[in-house]
């Protein structure tokens, strides 16, 4: 600022003066108009793209959530909130050295396991630069960001010294080799346990996972990770054959199936085979069983696959509508319970079209149902029961009277009539949750479970063969145990194909259950 005093007395000079502080002025409100349009246009772009996401998500959890495929779902969101990133980073950039507050970030939020290398950004000069004294540190600012240090190979070198005996003719002896999966191969089981993960759990095929790895000089023929893919298989088949056997002990489980597509080379095409899932998941009632999915290949979907994986199973079998679950409930020691959300999807579907007030009715008498359900997520059976017979069990009771009365009223060959008795033949099933508090109202638990697979199928496209769909069962078994159980799967297959190699009892193969594992002790 000049001050009176600074002020020259030539006229031209004040002139001078006068224009150069209008000419500044002018400028900085250019600035501030150009930062002002550049954060308006950046508002009503990001409110745009914030709004396509608030399309996709009602598309996920709305009204309309059996609309869209959830991989697409997932597609979409991550371009959208990239572009929502680099409109923001756009806005930050023109506005550097304005008043705005700076971005909000996160910090403190990394988990406390990640190794923390530290670097102290010291000043050159810790002078005082008033008096010349020697600064002292009076705080700190601390910033975490998480860096990556990329995969990479390394050789593990084992050496065994022969000796032999100068004073005889002794043959020379040398410590025995260490055990491996893949007898007189390249990978340690660490690899072999990446490799399974990636392909099982991560869904890169193994042709990708070769490209990967021939970035860093590594020529591995995708025929060899198909080599360590299957003897790693052979190895773990009774660790899944235990896990179901463990399955069939439980009292109550989940089942599904879904496609395989297999290679069928006489043919010149595939054909579909059948991924079968039988799950246990007590968490929802406190039950203290570990969860577990056991998935067993079959060539069809014939009935007599499930009365053979569950041989020796009693209690409740919780299904879809498949009529295949049948002869397991004929045999008298098996109950099945029905799936509510199937029995919603039928109608949902004729109430998406807008002129069915029959199938909204259904639809909002079963949210009901839902809504006391996750009241109660989480209770022990016996509050989950008492509550169900209080509030549920009136809600289905009228349910029932509703459908009956509708049913008597409409043309037996609609699709809302279809509707109607394809809960009606289900109906003891459907209502068996009304009794039993460990039951769940859908079958949405082993649904999750089969959707890996689906996203496996995606990417692989087929399997080579019906034993390659046994692969598949078996790896994807434990995998997903591990997942479910909250263990890194990829250090859980390591330990136990180290521990498979050297020898561990098949009378013991309870210890190697993924619940059991202890990163601690491996």
């Amino acid at each position: 600022m000049l001050l009176a005093a600074d002020l020259p007395d030539d006229p031209e000079a004040l002139r001078a003066i006068i224009v150069g502080q209008a000419e500044e002025q002018r400028r900085l409100a250019d600035r501030v108009a150009e930062l002002e349009t550049a954060g308006t246009e950046a508002d009503a772009e990001i409110a745009r793209l914030t709004a396509i996401i608030a399309v996709f998500r009602r598309h996920r959890f709305g009204a309309r959530s059996e609309q869209l495929d959830q991989d697409q779902l997932q597609l979409g969101l991550e371009d959208l909130d990239a572009a929502i990133a680099g409109v923001e980073a756009s806005r930050e950039a023109r506005m550097a050295g304005s008043d705005n507050p700076p971005r909000k970030s996160n910090r403190g939020s990394l988990p406390a396991h990640l190794e923390r290398i530290e670097r102290v950004l010291e000043l050159e000069d810790r002078s005082c630069a008033c008096c010349g004294g020697d600064l002292h540190v009076i705080g700190e600012d601390v910033a975490e960001r998480l860096d990556v240090v990329p995969a990479s190979f390394r050789v593990l070198v084992t050496r065994r010294p022969r000796y032999g005996c100068r004073a005889c003719e002794a043959p020379p002896v040398q410590a025995a080799a260490a055990p491996r999966i893949v007898e007189n191969g390249i990978p340690t089981e660490a690899l072999v346990a990446h490799v399974l993960v990636a392909k099982y759990a991560d869904h890169l095929p193994l042709y990708r996972q070769a490209q990967i790895y021939a970035r860093q000089g590594v020529r591995l023929d995708r025929s060899t990770l198909a080599d360590w893919t299957g003897r790693a298989a052979w190895w773990l088949a009774p660790l899944r054959d235990h896990l179901l056997a463990e399955l069939r002990r439980s009292g109550r489980l989940f089942a599904d199936e879904t496609t395989a597509p297999v290679l069928d080379p006489g043919r010149g095409r595939t054909k579909t085979g059948q991924l079968w899932a039988y799950v246990r998941d007590d968490r929802p009632w406190g039950g203290s069983d570990p969860p577990a999915v056991a998935y067993r290949y079959a060539p069809d979907r014939k009935g007599e696959r499930p009365v053979e994986h569950l041989a020796g199973f009693s209690g409740i079998l919780q299904v879809d509508g498949y009529g295949g679950y049948a002869a397991l409930a004929r045999r008298g020691d098996v109950r099945l319970a029905f799936c509510w959300a199937h029995v919603r999807r039928r109608f949902y579907e004729l109430a998406a079209q807008g002129n069915s007030p029959v199938a909204a009715e259904t639809l909002q008498r079963i949210a009901a149902l839902y809504r006391i359900e996750t009241d109660i997520r989480g209770a022990d059976p016996d509050r989950r029961r008492a509550v169900r017979a209080e509030h549920s069990a009136p809600i289905v009771t009228e349910l029932r009277r509703f459908l009956d009365d509708r049913l008597a009223r409409m043309s037996a060959k609609s699709r809302l009539a279809e509707a109607i008795r394809y809960a009606l033949t289900r109906w003891d099933g459907l209502t068996l949750f009304l009794t039993d508090g460990r039951i769940e109202l859908d079958n949405n638990t082993v649904e999750r479970s089969i959707r890996p697979l689906a996203l496996n199928r995606k990417n692989a496209l087929f399997a080579g063969s019906d034993h390659g769909g046994e692969t598949w069962a078996v790896i994807a078994s434990l995998i997903e145990t591990c997942k479910l159980n909250e263990v890194h799967p990829e250090a859980w297959l390591a330990s136990t194909l180290t521990k498979l190699a050297e020898g561990h009892s098949n009378q013991q193969l309870g210890e190697l259950m993924p619940w059991n594992y202890s990163p601690a002790v491996g």
